[in-house]
């Protein structure tokens, strides 16, 4: 029923398997994470692809990652987060910016790496609990993968870093809005309007059309569709407490 395309060779850390007739495909990424896109899916055949293998999570449409985790059965750990957020989308021709005066849009240098690996750090325990440790191994992973695709921005205001944006995925005509982060004592003034408002001109002037992004809290959400975006279905999103394998 499926036929397994192995992406590692090609450079993009993934292995799908499509299902006959192309109805659907189900992604596994080299960090573990299912990536089901499969609207009429059948999870129980997808959970037997994906038996044996070590799976950290899914993500994708809600009502498919549902369907699947109930598919994989009893797992020998606990969920560390499972949530939906809403999606929404944004013709860039539409992009309502606000008043960008006095405030700059920089790469990731040297000067505030650091200061980025924390603010991960510190998103990744704030909103999908993973311990110190954890937390700030993955952040430093991040931060080098970021600078080494120029993916991701730091928002200054008077020569002080206050707020993080970034692309997660870039196609020639849209990008993926994601890693938004304003540190706690500066959210509420519109820094995050800012960051990814100022990102998302520049990939306009680059030839970007769309962008799509998932909101993680109501207050995102009305920054986002303070620019513009408008909502656009829902993504689910279970992170499992340690990796292991699928069955």
């Amino acid at each position: 029923m499926f036929a397994m395309v192995n992406l590692l060779g090609l450079g993009v850390a993934m292995q799908v398997w499509v299902a006959a007739q192309v109805q659907g495909m189900v992604g596994l990424t080299e960090d573990g994470m299912v990536l089901p896109n499969w609207p009429q899916g059948d999870w129980a055949a997808a959970a037997r692809v994906l038996a044996g293998s070590a799976v950290t999570g899914l993500l994708g449409p809600a009502d498919q990652v549902a369907g699947l985790r109930a598919a994989l059965g009893p797992r020998a750990r606990a969920v560390r987060h499972a949530g939906e957020e809403p999606g929404y989308r944004l013709a860039l021709a539409d992009l309502r910016l606000p008043d960008c005066a006095g405030w700059s849009l920089e790469p990731i240098s040297d000067a505030v790496a650091g200061t980025v690996r924390g603010w991960r750090a510190a998103y990744e325990r704030e909103v999908f609990a993973m311990p110190g440790p954890g937390a700030d191994a993955k952040a430093a992973r991040d931060v080098a993968r970021w600078r080494g695709a120029d993916s991701h921005r730091v928002l200054w205001r008077g020569g002080s870093p206050v707020a993080l944006t970034g692309f997660n995925a870039v196609l020639p005509e849209v990008v993926q809005v994601g890693a938004v982060y304003v540190p706690p004592a500066l959210r509420g003034q519109g820094h995050a309007r800012l960051a990814v408002g100022l990102h998302l001109q520049q990939a306009r002037a680059g030839g970007v059309r769309r962008a799509v992004l998932f909101a993680a809290s109501p207050a995102a959400e009305r920054a986002y569709v303070a620019l513009g975006f408008q909502a656009a279905g829902r993504m689910g999103l279970v992170l499992f407490d340690g990796a292991g394998e699928a069955g």
